[in-house]
């Protein structure tokens, strides 16, 4: 087994998740990668960073449930033994709608997965790392979204304002665990090309919302994962309660 440090993505098998799994790589990172249904894509990552020379693993795992984030830290203590960083970043977004359309059962959906689960997560990831706990400390990353600033109006106010709970999540996790080994920051992305739209019915939004980015253009998934590989890394050892936004000056 390698020494390297221990990297856990939450739904790393495609868009920013597989990006950052493939750059942490790339540094000496082993990583382990989470998916709830497509595993095929999860397998062909883990192999690819395989024939790199990488360290990876796959993990099924729905982290809107208390089931899913059992087995995911199960894989993680038996295949590792330890965790030094945990990119929170599996989230969901429903169809294009207005407040007044949401469901119940989108709305618990949205916040099991969006909210309750990555603040679980960061739990188990404490629990693991935290210098009080025994652990080594370590970094946390939550993947937050441009959307907690500006509300998602008429398309997924709810989805924004989950995400407007992961900011506040991570500035008071951060502050309550900074004497124990373990900084937590937020990356927040723009318009990303990433297969996201196309789960909210509209495939064609980050092209069609390219011309409202002070960039002219949609991010790349690479383009975050530099980020957060930034806040994972020792290069950010005094950065601990910051959001990032990544979103090309909008």
């Amino acid at each position: 087994m390698s020494d390297g440090p221990v990297l856990l993505i939450t739904g790393a098998s495609r868009g920013i998740g597989a990006a950052v799994a493939r750059k942490a790589a790339g540094f000496g990172w082993q990583v382990l990668i989470n998916y709830v249904s497509q595993e095929g894509a999860a397998l062909a990552l883990a192999a690819e960073i395989a024939t790199a020379g990488g360290v990876a693993d796959v993990v099924q795992g729905d982290t809107g449930t208390e089931e899913g984030i059992s087995a995911i830290f199960a894989k993680l203590d038996a295949r590792f033994g330890r965790l030094d960083g945990l990119v929170n970043n599996a989230g969901i977004v429903d169809v294009s709608a207005r407040v007044e359309y949401f469901s119940r059962e989108r709305l618990d959906r949205m916040f099991a997965i969006n909210v309750i689960g990555k603040i679980r997560c960061a739990a188990e990831a404490v629990k693991r790392m935290s210098t009080n706990n025994g652990g080594r400390g370590g970094a946390i990353v939550n993947v937050s979204s441009m959307a907690a600033v500006l509300g998602s109006a008429g398309q997924y106010v709810d989805y924004a304002a989950s995400k407007g709970a992961i900011d506040t999540f991570t500035v008071g996790l951060a502050r309550e665990v900074a004497g124990e080994g373990i900084r937590v920051n937020a990356v927040r992305p723009g318009i990303i090309e990433t297969d996201i739209h196309a789960s909210g019915g509209i495939p064609d939004r980050a092209s069609a919302l390219a011309p409202t980015i002070p960039m002219q253009r949609p991010g790349k998934p690479d383009e975050v994962a530099d980020a957060i590989l930034y806040l994972l890394s020792s290069q950010a050892s005094y950065v601990t309660g910051s959001i990032l936004n990544v979103s090309g000056g909008r």
